[in-house]
């Protein structure tokens, strides 16, 4: 019997860490597209996006978002994954009369304008607090149906991302039964971010247990363990019958304690586990065939190629 393939996704950015934390983030197009393809060849075979402002702060503008997804593309035929949370400054946040911040949603849903076969869908609405500022992360059921139903009108397959339980109960499994998505569902559970996000979970293998437990079935899942959770989350959602795991500097700046990482690192540790394992690792092509890409159930052609 062979071997279960196991998707590896990489996180090269995100929209929160800045250079001053770890100077091997890649933040402009062509760091991130050369960072992506060392991913690759490292065996990653899905890449998270977070595009940046030329000052390297977050957006998800379109053009930029264009301008990584063609880069990488020309290299390699890496599954890409652009944000539609984009992040918690830059151009993505606005203040508020009462000297609190929210995130602009016009800019988030640019998100979805640049031909990536898949997007997250933050179906959650919480508090980040970054640098002493409170950022709430607005997304109503509303917000959550437009971005589900864009997506499908589109080809982009949901990479729903999700931080406690209710999420997963509440707005993820309401919008599937409406049919908003097919099987199988890309499901990221964010985990150890509770000191930051308010609402959030810490990683124990006992919430992981009880999140996996709640999912909708036909459920490809993975988590963002932060920090130190990375590593152990990520194996413990393996464990559990998980076929994804995510790795990278969006959510983990370290190699170990003390020592900084780069993701062609965090990438070469997790494949080189997967391997002593005794799983396969997929390629770009076999987790397109795991994740159902592309999506048959949209109105119109995906604008992306492979």
């Amino acid at each position: 019997m062979a071997n279960q393939k196991i998707i590896v996704l990489v996180a090269p950015t995100g929209g929160m860490a800045f250079k001053s934390q770890n100077p091997r983030l890649p933040t402009q197009p062509e760091e991130i597209a050369r960072d992506v393809y060392d991913c690759y060849n490292a065996g990653a075979s899905v890449a998270a996006i977070h595009a940046r402002l030329p000052n390297d702060e977050a957006t998800c503008n379109a053009g930029i978002y264009r301008d990584i997804n063609a880069r990488i593309r020309s290299k390699c035929n890496i599954v890409i994954n652009n944000s539609t949370g984009g992040g918690i400054h830059g151009d993505m946040i606005k203040p508020l009369e009462d000297g609190l911040f929210d995130t602009a949603w016009s800019e988030r849903i640019k998100g979805m304008d640049a031909g990536a076969e898949m997007c997250t869908l933050d179906a959650c609405t919480m508090n980040a607090t970054f640098n002493a500022a409170e950022v709430l992360l607005n997304t109503p059921p509303s917000r959550c149906r437009q971005l589900a139903a864009t997506m499908k009108e589109r080809g982009i397959k949901p990479e729903w991302e999700v931080f406690n339980p209710a999420h997963i109960i509440q707005d993820v499994a309401h919008l599937i039964e409406q049919g908003f998505d097919q099987p199988p569902y890309i499901i990221n559970m964010v985990l150890n971010a509770h000191r930051g996000f308010q609402n959030a979970m810490p990683y124990t293998p006992k919430t992981l247990q009880y999140m996996v437990d709640m999912l909708p079935q036909e459920s490809m899942f993975c988590v963002s363990g932060i920090g130190p959770a990375q590593l152990p989350a990520g194996i413990n959602a393996l464990l559990l019958g998980g076929a994804m795991i995510r790795v990278g500097l969006e959510d983990n700046l370290y190699y170990r304690h003390g020592q900084l990482a780069t993701n062609v690192e965090l990438v070469e540790r997790a494949v080189r586990l997967l391997r002593e394992m005794d799983y396969d690792v997929a390629t770009p092509a076999e987790a397109r065939q795991l994740m159902g890409l592309p999506r048959s159930d949209s109105t119109v052609r995906p604008e992306f190629s492979v």
